[in-house]
């Protein structure tokens, strides 16, 4: 069953024709948004305070209701019939177009994308794969390693409200940018990396989300993501009435508010990937479709040609606030040797060296990040000493645990620790340990021999000979 929306009293409609009209079509050759914002309400100031008067049953909202459909009523007209748009554009071309990369310098990528009133600042965050989003389904427990996150705070419009979580529109909006980046964006394998970017939408006059994916694509290659290619969106609108249409490239607000169609189209120089409709019509025709995506190609290829001289490749180094990151392979059977007892090897490698680390239990991969490069090498040296078998005959570097009388306890790797001999300190006599080593000391030790138990003998004198 079909509903029959509510409608304003054609009355009133025609009472606000005969006494606004002329400046109602004279307000729509202002291009300026906020000048005709300004002027609407001056306009709608005046007929509430004509209309809404004692013992009438008009009120405020009925004014601005039936000013609405005159509103739009026009709008639809002028484009139709005249080929003239809002905002003094014809009806395929875009607005100006500006794209900034590295806004943000202290992030790990940031750019900023610009299409007429529509603005969109994109930020990465790089993160380890302890930072993926964990999802619980119906159909079992997945993980993303690379997320897309969309914000419209109210000043974006020029309103004040509370700032609160994500809205319907938010989470959609995010979810349809995400899409069109995710055929890009780099298997864990190549990039080890979780990525979030977050699309914050600092002012907005349409077509948000598409200028979110083009700053985002922006930003990832401006962090230095291996991003296979730039991506750009473009809405395109409908404004249609019996067989007679005009199909309208890059829809400002009032377009969107008032018009048949929004069909957003986001892709690579190469192709299309992702689409999202919404109509108020009953259907579209293949006509209008195969030349809807047509325009949108047009459009597509002009928008990347303007990222392309702002950035047409990722970047050949992260950013230095970035983690770093090492991953490799190791024995399933070896992950027992890495955490310890209760964690405590584990905990002790990321403690000593301010890194943090990763393991599969399915895949025996070990992940490393920390945020400078000599705390990352050591921790993954560390971790490589520990699970090796240790050779007779090779030199490590151990640091120096406890002296005792007939010798030193030193460690090669955390939990692994092995005797240098009060004998295999000096060629000549030695009277005291502390004499040659003391509690911290880090020294070149060579191995000279392991027990079956396992005790490992190490020989200061033979490394340095």
């Amino acid at each position: 069953k079909e509903v029959e929306l509510f409608k304003t009293s054609e009355e009133l409609i025609k009472q606000v024709k005969d006494l606004a009209g002329s400046e109602m079509e004279s307000l729509y050759a202002l291009t300026d948004r906020d000048q005709k914002h300004l002027k609407l309400q001056e306009i709608l100031s005046s007929l509430t305070g004509k209309l809404v008067t004692e013992g009438s049953e008009v009120t405020e909202s009925d004014v601005k209701s039936a000013l609405s459909v005159v509103e739009e009523e026009i709008l639809r007209r002028k484009i139709l019939k005249q080929g003239l748009r809002a905002d003094g554009r014809s009806i395929d071309e875009i607005r100006s177009i500006e794209c900034k990369v590295g806004v943000l310098p202290r992030t790990h990528g940031s750019a900023t994308f610009t299409r007429g009133q529509t603005q969109s600042l994109a930020v990465v965050t790089l993160g380890t794969s302890s930072d993926e989003q964990t999802i619980e389904a119906l159909e079992g427990e997945t993980s993303k390693h690379f997320m897309l996150h969309y914000s419209f705070p109210p000043f974006s419009v020029g309103e004040v409200k509370f700032m609160r979580g994500p809205s319907r529109r938010d989470v959609g909006h995010g979810a349809l940018a995400e899409k069109a980046l995710l055929p890009l964006i780099p298997s864990r394998d190549d990039f080890p990396y979780t990525m979030r970017v977050v699309s914050e939408i600092l002012e907005s006059n349409g077509s948000s989300s598409m200028a979110s994916a083009c700053a985002a694509s922006l930003s990832l290659m401006d962090a230095g993501v291996p991003v296979k290619d730039l991506v750009a969106g473009i809405a395109i609108g409908l404004i249609s009435k019996d067989d007679d249409y005009k199909i309208l490239t890059d829809i400002a607000g009032a377009e969107d508010h008032y018009g048949d169609m929004d069909f957003k189209v986001a892709g690579t120089k190469k192709g299309i990937t992702a689409i999202q409709l919404d109509t108020k019509i009953h259907g579209l025709t293949f006509e209008i479709i195969e030349e809807t995506l047509s325009r949108a190609k047009t459009a597509r290829e002009a928008i990347l040609k303007q990222m392309n001289e702002a950035i047409s490749a990722p970047r050949t180094a992260l950013s230095e606030y970035a983690p770093k990151i090492k991953s490799f392979e190791i024995d399933p059977d070896k992950i027992g040797a890495i955490i310890g007892p209760g964690g405590k090897i584990i905990k002790r490698i990321q403690r000593e060296n301010n890194v943090t680390v990763d393991i599969s239990d399915e895949t025996g991969t070990v992940s490393v990040a920390a945020q400078n490069l000599k705390d990352l090498e050591r921790a993954v040296k560390q971790i490589t000493n520990l699970i090796k078998d240790v050779e007779v005959g090779a030199t490590y570097e151990v640091k120096v645990e406890k002296i005792v009388a007939f010798g030193a306890f030193c460690e090669i790797a955390p939990g692994k620790s092995g005797l240098i001999h009060v004998s295999e300190l000096s060629e000549g006599f030695v009277k005291e340990v502390g004499e040659f080593l003391k509690v911290g000391d880090v020294i070149n030790a060579k191995v000279i021999g392991v027990d079956p138990q396992g005790k490992i003998r190490l020989s200061l004198k033979q490394a340095k000979s």
